[in-house]
């Protein structure tokens, strides 16, 4: 893992590597790049071992619009 806390939460490249799109999670300020976004979006169980309660988030395909 870097040793900045600026790097993505799944390939740990930083910001001289990737740009970095900042999010918030649990009180924490984390980093994802944009081409692991999609992972954050569209399964986000895959993240759960690096975000504790990410594994009950449903994938966006299930989310119901109003």
């Amino acid at each position: 893992m870097p040793d900045s806390d600026d790097y993505c939460l799944y390939c740990e490249r930083d910001s001289q590597q990737v740009p970095l799109i900042a999010l918030a999670y649990q009180d924490k300020d984390l980093w994802i790049c944009p081409q692991h976004l999609p992972i954050l979006i569209h399964s986000p169980a895959k993240l759960a071992d690096k975000l504790p309660g990410l594994a009950n988030l449903p994938p966006a395909e299930e989310h119901h619009h109003r």
